[in-house]
This record gives structure tokens, C-alpha cells and sequence, in this order.
């Protein structure tokens, strides 16, 4: 009886913690199409990728001397 109740146990954890790890996703492609010139900082010196779009960020290392972790368009665009 007690290792039932163990596997039990055991089963309503592994179910019960999958749901706390959510699968990473980013922003769609298209708002993360800044233009360098234009990127407004989001981030923080040693930001990861995932910590960066965990934020809501765009995050592209691609291009030396300018922002990696920054807005996506959405919210660095004018709204009058």
C-alpha cells in the first residue's frame, strides 16, 4: 500500500512541476525587424537571449556595436 501511495506521489509532482516549465517563445520574426539605428534598449550588460525575450525583447547579437535586447516594434512605434 505504501508504494502506491509513493507512485502516486511521485506522478502528481512530475505533472504537477511540467506545467510550471513553459516551452520558450519568441516574438514573431516581424516585430523584432528593427533597424539597428532604431533599437531601444531593453536588456542589461550579460543579458541572455532567453532572459531577454522572456521580457518581451527582441534579441539579435548579430550585428557588432549596437543593441541586442531591445523593443520589438510594436512598442517603439509613435501612437498618436
Amino acid at each position: 500500500m505504501e508504494a502506491k501511495a509513493l507512485w502516486l506521489l511521485v506522478v502528481v509532482l512530475v505533472l504537477g512541476s511540467s506545467s510550471w516549465t513553459v516551452a520558450y517563445q519568441g516574438l514573431s520574426t516581424n516585430l523584432c525587424e528593427v533597424q539597428p539605428k532604431d533599437r531601444v534598449d531593453c536588456g542589461y550588460p550579460e543579458i541572455t537571449p532567453e532572459q531577454c525575450n522572456n521580457r518581451g525583447c527582441c534579441f539579435d547579437s548579430s550585428i557588432p556595436g549596437v543593441i541586442w535586447c531591445f523593443k520589438p516594434l510594436q512598442d517603439t512605434e509613435c501612437r498618436f
